[in-house]
């Protein structure tokens, strides 16, 4: 690696932890429990409570588990719904025996975040049929 390299990757790095505090602070959370393990982007999530946080300035969503010991930034993109959903749920695309997160819909929200397809995603997605499920979250708003 060139020191130029290694220096963008640093910068790089920095911005993103610099990021952590700032989502955490804004009122956009979810929490949700999750029965089983999953990927949040690239990053593999095991089972346990976690909490989402959003910025819709960035469109860049937090994922906390409740012990802090698994985080991931992932980034969404907001899609508009026809009816305000009664309800606020976590969606995932299943793929064989493994789960993506793909989205969250929140209650009373005229829009949904849906989550960037990562490379794992797309890598499971040629090797099994896709299967859409939700589990039900709370809003922290």
């Amino acid at each position: 690696m060139t020191l130029l390299h290694k220096l963008g990757v640093l910068i790089c790095m920095l911005f993103a932890l610099s990021a952590i505090p700032a989502l955490a602070q804004t009122d956009n959370e979810v929490n949700f429990q999750a029965p089983f393990a999953f990927y949040a982007g690239d990053v593999a999530m095991p089972a346990g409570s976690y909490t989402l946080t959003s910025d819709d300035s960035t469109k860049v969503l937090f994922i906390n588990s409740e012990d802090g010991s698994h985080a991931a930034l992932v980034e969404y993109e907001l899609v508009d719904l026809d009816t305000l959903p009664s309800d606020t749920e976590i969606t995932f695309n299943k793929y064989g025996d493994t789960d993506f997160l793909e989205g969250i819909t929140v209650k009373g929200e005229e829009s949904r975040m849906r989550i960037l397809t990562s490379g794992a995603e797309r890598d499971a997605a040629k090797a099994a049929a896709i299967q859409a499920h939700s589990l039900s979250a709370k809003s922290g708003r």
